[in-house]
């Protein structure tokens, strides 16, 4: 295991599968992101103007380097139908060489 600061998972919430696949679609073209997972039938409890809701939403994993974060963002914001896209960022400690260069060679 090789330890980083470089790379960062992202997390974005997104209405229904053809939402999220257009997304993941965009950022990947734009090679914002290495990898997007989509976890369909997420069911999301929240706060929203005031009252607590629920709705089904897709869940994206995306996996990129820290130096994308930035335009990541802006690009998901832009493209997103919410008000109020969630875009939460984890670091990634560790991971694989290999595939940690992976992301470095899929986000140049």
């Amino acid at each position: 295991m090789t330890r980083s600061d470089k790379y960062r998972v992202v997390l974005v919430t997104a209405p229904k599968i053809t939402v999220a696949r257009k997304l993941a679609k965009l950022v990947l073209e734009k090679r914002l992101a290495a990898c997007v997972n989509i976890v369909s039938g997420v069911e999301s409890h929240y706060w929203w103007e005031g009252k607590v809701c629920r709705d089904t939403e897709v869940l994206l994993v995306m996996k990129t380097a820290k130096a994308r974060l930035k335009a990541l963002e802006e690009q998901v914001l832009v493209a997103h139908p919410y008000d109020t896209p969630e875009f939460v960022v984890l670091p990634i400690e560790a991971g694989s060489k290999q595939y940690l260069d992976w992301i470095d060679a899929s986000t140049d």
